[in-house]
């Protein structure tokens, strides 16, 4: 009687889970749902109106959900509203927020019955709003990404009692409340980055408390006062306070820094020598601060240093002729200071390989770019002169303060032998006061070989495919033994191929004939590198495959394996060869920003940095969306010496001028090749290859007034307001100087296609408000 009890028991037990589980799973899709209602159906949720289950949705870039049987533990949603407009005002504006309907309290609550997220990434969806403090809710979250969203008011201090937050990353968006004072609460906490928000006061010195923090990103608020002591945070890499009001004197950073920037604040004092000890240290720049003294010489020479810019200071005196150089150090830049003598020898040489600014100073060489000596004497003078009137102040003051003390310890002295012999008997059993100054210790454990990647670009892409090898085998059989309907096209990089994989995915595949031998070892740590190259504007390495010999001796050939970018080039989209594919001003203007992003990536977000790109009009892809993605990318640390040849041809072909010839004008610089693409956008690819037109005549052409309307495209000229195409036409001329030297940074370039796009969305709205009106 006992058995069929027991069997009656099980089948019940059986009978109410199942459902139990449908209706969890229901639940969560029914909730998933719902947040794309109050997302107001953007389009890159399309895809869920094609399945029941939305933990089967086929992840892509903009968006992924992850489940664990029955339950969302990761969501992520990109969106393609505007991260960022000065005129931002809290109330809504079209085309880059959610409407007044939008409630962001309901939209949390929502988020928030999710309570098995751990990774939440909702990026560029115009969620605007105060942050409601019950996002604590999603108690196991590790990952929070709320970036490029209209958020403002003050981070909720109910954050901190989310114990396992790893990534905190709220940036682009308008919080205006003061940093916040409760990192110490965090135990897991390795990423903090609330860059270009609106942020005020002081660094907390509770930062100092986070021993896990490996990055800190604070850059674009209006942060002022000190940098706190960070030394006892042992784990840090990256720092970055960029474009904030900090001021008084760097802080002794600690021993495993690898990237510091502190650029656009106003610091004072001098370098400090501990900066030249930092081994690890690979990133630093100090430019347009307050500075002064003379550089330490040993920061020329760290083991690992490629990039230091100090720029735009007020350091003085002469550079050592004994400094030395590092072999990894690629880029100077030492422009409006005041230095004098000569530039040390191992900054003039190998000038093909290192960049060297020093123009606007007081040196010896190229004086046409150099003040006179006496602009720099005058200068040391009047910092001497000052200094020594703050002295004469200082020594003046506490003279002051020692004479009154003296006073009063006389008259008090005096008063105590008349009438307080008692008092003086207690005031020497007062106790001294004691100071414990304990030391901090570091780790002096140094990576070989190592190359840092952004944690924060590490975890927004962490979504996307792992990089694995492929066997020869596999790939051949993806494209039916590289037969010739796989063919999709050659270069002198290799040919390249469509393939489908046993799974069904399809992918690119890119066949490299090595000319330059690398050793098996060497040739996988270049792979890994360009394998940790990823970004939401660079199309995805999926893996490779090293064709060697039998003993892998030597190389012969090697696959790299991509996502499969069906819609074509941006050079095809451009052409107009169907009114579907017609790109109008804004529509170019994304893709401009996109391409930027993923260039400004590839110069910063690495260390070191991939310079030398492919960047064409044939080599940027888009997808369904209109997403921007580079290509080719990143190939010159497997075959530099091939791209190097490429370029130097392609250059002779495409850019026959005598006012910018191959022997003045830097092909390989990435911000001049992205000059030539806006050219292409803005004019058509058809004009650029006429042999009768100079490249120079043309820029100049564009410039004018006058002589656009025959120069420009047409759908250009009939979709663009005249601001925004200004501010884009004058970029493009900076991006083409034939001198490299005055060419603009990439960050420049970016920030100002973002303000052509801010400028162009508002002209928009104020057209259809109006059409609105007169209807």
């Amino acid at each position: 009687m006992a058995c069929p009890l027991q069997f009656l028991v099980v089948t019940l037990t059986c009978l109410f889970l199942i459902p139990r589980s449908e209706q969890i799973q229901s639940t969560h899709t029914q909730l998933l749902l719902q947040m794309r209602k109050q997302l107001e159906y953007p389009r890159h949720l399309d895809a869920w109106n094609n399945t029941d289950d939305l933990c089967w949705t086929q992840p892509s870039s903009v968006l992924s959900v992850t489940c664990e049987g029955s339950f969302v533990t990761e969501l992520k949603i990109v969106g393609d509203k505007l991260s960022k407009l000065d005129k931002f005002n809290g109330h809504s504006i079209p085309n880059l927020t959610l409407s007044d309907a939008f409630v962001v309290d309901s939209f949390v609550t929502t988020l928030t019955r999710l309570t098995t997220l751990r990774v939440v990434i909702l990026v560029s969806l115009g969620i605007w709003g105060p942050l409601p403090d019950k996002i604590h809710r999603l108690y196991s979250l590790e990952v929070l990404d709320l970036s490029s969203n209209f958020l403002y008011g003050s981070i909720p201090p109910k954050i901190s009692a989310m114990t396992k937050i790893q990534t905190l990353t709220l940036d682009g968006n308008y919080f205006n409340d003061t940093v916040p004072d409760w990192f110490d609460s965090f135990s897991n906490l390795t990423v903090v980055s609330l860059q270009n928000n609106r942020l005020k006061g002081s660094i907390p010195a509770s930062i100092s408390k986070v021993a896990t923090l490996t990055e800190l990103a604070l850059p674009g608020n209006h942060i002022s006062g000190k940098i706190p002591d960070l030394s006892s945070l042992t784990s840090l890499e990256m720092l970055d306070l960029r474009g904030n009001e900090l001021d008084l004197e760097l802080p002794v950073m600690p021993k495993g820094m690898v990237t510091i920037l502190l650029s656009k604040n106003s610091l004072t004092g001098e370098i400090p020598q501990q900066f030249a000890e930092l081994s690890r240290l690979q990133h630093l720049d100090l430019s347009f601060n307050l500075l002064r003294g003379t550089p330490p010489e040993g920061l020329f020479s760290l083991p690992n240093i490629s990039y230091l810019n100090l720029a735009s200071n007020m350091l003085s005196g002469s550079l050592p002729s004994s400094i030395t150089c590092s072999s990894q150090l690629g880029f100077v830049d030492l422009s409006t200071n005041r230095l004098i003598g000569d530039i040390p020898a191992c900054l003039t040489e190998n000038s093909n390989k290192r960049i060297v600014k020093f123009n606007e100073n007081c040196l010896t060489v190229d004086p046409k770019r150099q003040h006179e000596a006496k602009y720099c004497q005058d200068s040391h003078m009047k910092e001497r002169s000052s200094k020594s009137k703050e002295v004469v102040l200082l020594v003046a003051v506490i003279g002051g303060i020692t004479f009154i003390v003296l006073m009063a310890m006389l008259v008090f002295l005096v008063f105590c032998r008349q009438n307080c012999r008692r008092a003086i008997s207690e005031q020497h059993l007062l106790p001294k006061s004691v100071q414990d100054n304990s030391a901090t210790g570091f780790s002096s454990e140094l990576l070989a070989n190592a190359r840092y990647i952004s944690q924060a670009v590490k975890l927004g892409t962490q979504m996307l495919p792992i990089h694995r090898v492929f066997s020869v085998e596999e790939l051949k059989e993806a494209t039916k033994n590289f037969e010739r309907s796989a063919y999709i096209g050659e270069g002198s990089l290799g040919k390249l191929y469509k393939g489908r994989l046993e799974n069904g995915t399809f992918v690119a595949i890119r066949c490299l004939a090595l000319f330059k031998r690398h050793s098996i070892r060497n040739l996988k740590l270049r792979l890994d590198l360009l394998a940790k190259l990823r970004h939401p504007n660079l199309v995805c390495l999926l893996g490779h495959c090293v064709d060697s010999t039998l003993d892998d001796s030597s190389v012969n050939r090697v696959f790299l394996v991509y996502e499969y970018i069906p819609n074509g080039s941006l050079r095809s989209f451009l052409s107009g060869c169907s009114p579907e594919r017609i790109l109008n001003w804004s529509d170019r203007l994304q893709v401009l920003i996109g391409i930027a992003k993923a260039v400004h990536f590839l110069h910063t977000g690495i260390i070191p940095g991939s310079f030398n790109n492919r960047l064409k009009t044939n080599s940027i892809l888009l997808d369904e969306h209109l997403i921007a993605k580079l290509s080719d990318y990143g190939l010159s640390i497997i075959t530099d010496e091939i791209y190097k040849h490429e370029a130097r041809a392609e250059g002779q072909k495409t850019i026959q001028s005598k006012y910018a010839t191959p022997e003045t004008v830097n092909l390989e610089d990435d911000v001049y090749s992205f000059g030539y693409i806006i050219l292409e956008m803005i004019t058509g690819p058809g004009l650029l290859g006429k042999e009768d037109c100079l490249l120079t005549d043309l820029t100049k052409s564009i410039c004018r007034q006058e002589e656009r309307n025959h120069v420009l495209n047409p759908i250009v000229i009939g979709t663009s307001s005249q601001e925004s195409l200004s501010t884009v036409i004058s970029i493009t001329t900076k991006c083409l100087s034939s001198e490299s030297s005055t060419r603009p940074s990439i960050e420049e370039v970016l920030w100002n296609l973002q303000y052509a796009s801010q400028v162009q969305a508002t002209a928009d709205g104020d057209q259809k408000s109006e059409v609105a009106s007169q209807a």
